[in-house]
Formats: C-alpha cells, sequence, structure tokens
C-alpha cells in the first residue's frame, strides 16, 4: 500500500518564504501534494557525506563516494526500471522540439509519449500569480515530470483548468500531439455535443479518459515527454537519481540569432518590440525584452554546461543535439539518440523522417512539424535585420560560442550563403 506524503521539506521552506512575500502562494501549494516515494539515494547519500565531514573524512573520500553511490543508483535504476527508459527532451520554443518529439512519438506501441504537459502547470502558476515564479515552478515542474514518467496523473490533473470530472477532461493541451492518447484503449467512443479543442485528429474520440491513459502507460515499453518549460537541468537530478526511473536527458538547442527570428513570426503579438527596432535606428540594450533575452541565453548556456561537464548524478545521461544537425542530418542524429538511449530505431521512426523532411512549401508552415529540413538550416539570415544580429551577438555571446555558432562580422557575411555560420562540432 503506498503511503501519501506532502512535498519534501527543502521544498516546503521554501513555499513557507515565498508565502510570506505572497499570500497566493498558499493556494498553489495546495496542488503540490504528491504521494510518497522512497526516499532517494541523494538524501541517504546527503547525510552520510554530513556524517564523514562530521568524522573529519577527506574531501577526495567524498567524492569518491559520490560517484560510487551514483554508479549504484544507475545500476539499481536499470534494474527496478526493468529495461524500460525514460526520455525527456528539454527545450525552449522554437528550437524544433516538436519536430524531434516526432521522433519519439512516431516510435509505435512501445512508446508513450506526451507532448507539453507543463503547459497546464505553467498556466496555473501564472494565472495565480501573475507571473511565472522560478522558486516555485521548477519543483512544480519536476513533481509532475516523475508522477507522469511513472504513468500517474493524478498531480497533472490538479494542474488542468475546468478540473477533470472523474478523471475525464476535454482539455488537455495539445492531446492530439500524443499517438498514445489517440489510440485504442485511450480512444473511447466519440461523444456528441462535447467540445474538445485538442481533439484526436486522426480519429474521432471522446474526452480524454486520464485512467485510461495512466493504464495504456503503463503497458509501453518506454516513456519520452518533451518539454520547453524546464529552465535549469539542475532542478531535474531527483529524477536522475530516482531508482524507479532510468532516465536520459536529451537537450536541444539552436542558434539564438534564429530563434529570435522564429519568435518574431510565431509569436508576433510578443515581439512587437522587436518588430518596432528591426525597423528603427537606434537600440535600446537595457530595455526588459533584451534582459529576458540576456536570461534566456544563460539558463539555456548554464544548463548545457552542467550536462556536457558530465556530473556523477548525469553521467551517461546527458545528450546536446543541435537544431541544425538535425536539420541536416535526421537520419543520422535521429539514429544516434536512439543509440544513447539504448532502445531500437524503428522503421516506423524511419518512414516518418523521410517523408517529414521533404516536405513542399505549401505544408511546412510555422507550427507545422513538416519541414524542407535542409532548406531551414540558416533560412533566419535572409529574413533579419543585421543590427538585431548584432544585438543578440552582444547578449547571448557565452551561448553562441559554447554551441558553435559563428559571429557574422558584417551584413555581407550575413547573407553569404557560401559562408557557413555553424561549426562542426561533437558534443559527447
Amino acid at each position: 500500500m503506498r503511503i501519501k506524503y506532502t512535498i519534501s521539506i527543502i521544498f516546503i521552506v521554501a513555499l513557507v518564504i515565498i508565502e510570506k512575500e505572497n499570500n497566493i502562494i498558499s493556494k498553489v501549494s495546495d496542488k503540490l501534494t504528491p504521494r510518497l516515494t522512497p526516499l532517494t539515494p541523494l538524501l541517504m547519500l546527503s547525510a552520510s557525506l554530513l556524517s564523514a565531514a562530521q568524522h573529519n573524512v577527506s574531501s577526495q573520500q567524498h567524492l569518491s563516494a559520490l560517484e560510487n553511490s551514483t554508479r549504484s543508483v544507475q545500476r539499481t535504476a536499470a534494474s527496478a526500471a526493468g529495461g524500460r527508459k525514460h526520455i525527456l527532451l528539454l527545450a525552449t520554443t522554437r528550437t524544433g522540439s516538436s519536430f524531434v518529439g516526432e521522433f519519439f512519438n512516431q516510435q509505435g506501441s512501445s512508446m508513450f509519449y506526451l507532448f507539453e504537459p507543463l503547459w497546464h502547470v505553467e498556466r496555473m502558476l501564472t494565472v495565480e500569480s501573475g507571473g511565472t515564479n522560478a522558486t516555485v515552478a521548477g519543483p512544480a515542474y519536476r513533481d509532475v515530470l516523475r508522477q507522469l514518467l511513472l504513468c500517474d496523473f493524478s498531480l497533472l490533473e490538479s494542474f488542468i483548468e475546468p478540473p477533470p470530472q472523474d478523471h475525464v477532461t476535454t482539455a488537455l493541451f495539445r492531446r492530439e500531439s500524443s499517438r498514445s492518447l489517440c489510440e485504442d484503449p485511450v480512444c473511447t467512443p466519440l461523444v456528441r455535443k462535447v467540445f474538445e479543442r485538442y481533439h484526436c485528429r486522426e480519429r474521432r474520440c471522446g474526452p480524454l479518459n486520464l485512467t485510461l491513459a495512466a493504464q495504456s502507460c503503463a503497458l509501453k515499453q518506454h516513456r519520452a515527454i518533451k518539454s520547453v518549460r524546464v529552465r535549469q537541468l539542475e532542478t531535474l537530478r531527483p529524477l536522475a537519481e530516482d531508482p524507479r526511473l532510468d532516465m536520459t536527458f536529451i537537450q536541444l538547442v539552436r542558434d539564438p540569432r534564429a530563434v529570435l527570428a522564429s519568435r518574431m513570426v510565431a509569436f508576433s503579438s510578443k515581439y512587437d518590440v522587436w518588430k518596432r527596432w528591426a525597423v528603427d535606428g537606434d537600440l535600446p540594450v537595457d530595455e526588459d525584452e533584451v534582459r529576458k533575452l540576456k536570461g534566456n541565453c544563460d539558463n539555456i548556456r548554464m544548463s548545457a554546461e552542467i550536462g556536457l561537464k558530465q556530473p556523477p548524478w548525469l553521467r551517461g545521461r546527458y545528450m546536446l543535439v543541435r537544431y541544425e544537425d538535425i536539420a541536416r542530418f535526421p537520419m543520422r542524429k535521429a539514429a544516434e539518440m536512439y543509440d544513447f538511449i539504448g532502445i531500437p530505431f524503428t522503421a516506423k521512426v524511419e518512414e516518418w523522417i523521410l517523408k517529414n523532411t521533404r516536405a513542399s512549401k505549401e505544408v511546412s508552415g510555422v507550427y507545422s512539424t513538416q519541414k524542407n529540413s535542409s532548406e531551414q538550416v540558416e533560412k533566419w539570415r535572409f529574413s533579419i535585420p543585421f543590427k538585431l544580429v548584432q544585438l543578440v551577438q552582444k547578449v547571448c555571446g557565452p551561448t553562441m560560442t559554447l554551441f558553435g555558432y559563428k559571429f557574422a562580422e558584417n551584413r555581407d557575411m550575413l547573407t553569404d550563403k557560401s559562408v557557413s555560420l555553424i561549426e562542426k562540432r561533437t558534443f559527447l
């Protein structure tokens, strides 16, 4: 019989501190009451290391204990998961994550895939507080992801509006983007006169029964989730150390200049300031929008730096992939991802990639997962003013350097097709 508990002491303390500043946090914290999980090896190890420190054990011994414990946890996780893989595709908006997510969505009967379930969490936290507080959002995202990877939808339900009735909802964000939620037995008979905004496209289904979804998830061999909402990889460390999960984190990145150019089109109303700057003469580099851009670049870079350093808790679990490499070599990069995860690369995925990387201009819209991928790589260079490129290079320089994106020194270099702005890099 599973024991219930409130969130970890650390999270509760964080909530209490925030609550003093903003009473609305108490409303949010009511939703964060996941079921009890066994005490993670991280917590046990922390206690062990603290005791060792009190007995003057050397820092080198501490490191050795940490690495040994981490290897033990990874072996335990692989054994406890019974060969099941748990995959998180982490990105930001307009980096091609929907396209790459299909590499897992199209895997077939062995994969349970979810598209942006954290949309509901972010939306409620924003509504409750008037903005997404990273101190609250990070642990909330982590706990919802953990439960979903364990096929438990109960915590996610508490964030869905309107609330599901008897575990049935008509409001799950982008349900149609998950094949697992639109196939038998999750696809129940259509209920007439019931409106479901994100309804299944390829077949007519009734409102989503989350109990059936959880049962379907439990029967699948592997589980994958795509999200653009996790800001810092470090917040997901407890997932890597949970003995019930065999985690792989794939971080997808893209040239920040291309991301800005894409967002100015896809999120036109939110980027009015940038579009105005594109026309105006001088650029106000101290604007809030510029600070947001820098913050986004810094978050992406810091997460990647942690992953690429391969700390013990991430060793063998983290992979960095550039969108540009996937766009140019989709089949090769998809096969590399599958090989890294340790699951077979199926003919279904190959077929989907072939079909959806040679799309005509008529079907390759802003939100489409069908692209003529080789044409997409540096298309942004001809749609964004050089002065905006200079601004991005100024505030996102360290991020660009880490990922191997070359600086455009002048307008001619920016639009010269013979000059690539992408270095050849290997991140594994």
